[in-house]
């Protein structure tokens, strides 16, 4: 018996030290974790084992496929990596198998935040430890998901955004007229990994796969041609870090359900619904405590607020202020997409309208439409049309460039000579010109229709009809 101690003791310390953490509940999770493994009562005494099983890991690669993907610190592409693991994967299997595997660091790039408030740093790991990350994914998930909440809808299976907002309008009908709209403050870089590491092995007892997703939350990140390694967040970017995040706040939606609230998760996005702004500013001081102390998680006082839903967007939508509130899409997802198009817009200055219309703009439109097709008022929808028909005139216009083109043009599309002659020798920028009457005279809508132009307004029509 003494014997069997001194080996788990053993192991604790060999566990702390690789991680480089004193932490006792990290130690300690990990002795549990390790005597665990040495039994044959183990849940889980072949996880590792079905990780790096064959199925298992065909269906990640065929997913890391087609997710696609850029490059991580090797410069390695998915067709090179998979010649690559054509030779090399038994050697890795055989570390994974024996709990020596180490990931490369991954590749840190800041891409804006929406909006253009700040930088959001995402980190590419290599393709092979996205396919290693997604193997894991794929046999943790069934552990960990049928636990979580129902109120939990981000990166699950079987659910999505959708079915969050129509949860959150079904909140304000009955009645809850306030909303405690919590923003953590950079929660992917501000996990703490003792206190996650702990959650995960409440059901992983296998030591390897713990080690495993311990060296992955440490991998150090290149930026800059330099390696810096990480002692908190989990990295936002590979396959494995939203279950991660579930697994850590469903702590949160266990409070929240204890205390009988009533809320919609989206990953860091949380939403409680409550009757008064006096209970929502208790339920805010009260949960941001929680978080802090027992989650080691920063709530950003100067997003969050208690608010009528109305007034707040969750997952870029917003409601009306009805006693039966009607889904709408938020302002600030409106600025958004206008934000991107104006850039598709200048890359598009002069090319072949039709064929910019079809191969650029349409993509990007039916995506915005798919996501947004819940949405009951129309208006917004409309005007976004009229937006784009004259962004469409505004490139026209310009690249007819000179007044004596213009005039030509003006002419061959129906204007009669003084008109065509007035309009083209105003003076006026092209912004102006193409919002003026000679312009939609000129070209009507039905030219866009022709063109092939999708219209918002038809569109989500035709998706509400489906």
């Amino acid at each position: 018996m003494r014997h069997k101690q001194q080996k788990v003791s053993d192991n604790v310390h060999a566990a702390a030290k690789g991680r480089e953490r004193n932490s006792r509940e990290y130690a300690t999770v990990l002795s549990e974790a390790s005597a665990t493994t040495e039994h044959c009562d183990s849940p889980t005494p072949g996880l590792m084992e079905a990780v790096v099983g064959r199925g298992n890991m065909r269906a990640a690669w065929k997913r890391v496929k087609a997710n696609q993907g850029a490059p991580g610190v090797d410069g390695m592409t998915i067709a090179q990596t998979g010649r690559r693991l054509a030779s090399d994967w038994v050697a890795i299997k055989e570390e994974l198998l024996q709990g020596v595997y180490r990931p490369q660091p991954v590749r840190g790039i800041q891409i804006p935040k929406p909006g253009g408030k700040g930088m959001r740093q995402l980190c590419i790991p290599t393709v092979t430890d996205r396919l290693i990350q997604q193997a894991l994914h794929q046999v943790l998930s069934p552990m960990f998901d049928p636990d979580f909440s129902d109120n939990s809808y981000g990166f699950r299976p079987g659910r999505n955004a959708w079915q969050a907002v129509r949860q959150a309008r079904r909140y304000a009908a009955e009645g809850r007229r306030w909303v405690v709209d919590m923003d953590l403050e950079k929660f992917f870089d501000r996990v703490n990994h003792d206190v996650l590491m702990s959650r995960v092995a409440r059901r992983v007892r296998d030591k390897r796969v713990l080690k495993l997703i311990g060296r992955y939350l440490c991998a150090g990140m290149m930026a800059c041609g330099v390696v810096t390694q990480r002692t908190e967040g989990t990295p936002q970017g590979g396959p494995l870090s939203p279950l991660l995040s579930n697994i850590l706040l469903d702590d949160l939606d266990k409070e929240l359900e204890r205390r009988g609230h009533c809320f919609c998760r989206y990953a860091d996005d949380c939403n409680i619904y409550v009757g008064s702004r006096i209970s929502g500013r208790r339920v805010l001081s009260s949960m941001t405590r929680y978080l802090e102390t027992k989650l080691k998680l920063r709530v950003n006082q100067a997003k969050s607020a208690v608010a009528r839903p109305w007034k707040r967007t969750f997952l870029g939508y917003s409601m009306t202020f009805h006693k039966k509130p009607r889904l709408k899409v938020s302002a600030q997802s409106v600025q958004r997409l206008k934000a991107a198009l104006r850039s598709i817009f200048r890359m598009g200055r002069g090319r072949n309208i039709g064929r910019f219309i079809r191969e650029t703009l349409n993509r990007r439109l039916l995506g915005w439409l798919s996501y947004f097709r819940l949405s009951e008022v129309k208006g917004v929808f409309e005007s976004l049309d009229q937006w784009l028909r004259r962004r469409l005139r505004n490139m026209i216009w310009r690249q007819w460039k000179r007044p004596r083109t213009r005039r030509k043009k003006l002419m061959r599309r129906g204007l009669d000579e003084h008109r065509a002659s007035q309009s083209a020798y105003n003076g006026r920028g092209p912004w102006w010109n193409s919002g003026a009457s000679h312009m939609n005279a000129a070209i009507p809508r039905r030219y866009f229709d022709t063109c092939g132009l999708v219209s918002l307004l038809t569109g989500l029509r035709k998706l509400q009809k489906q």
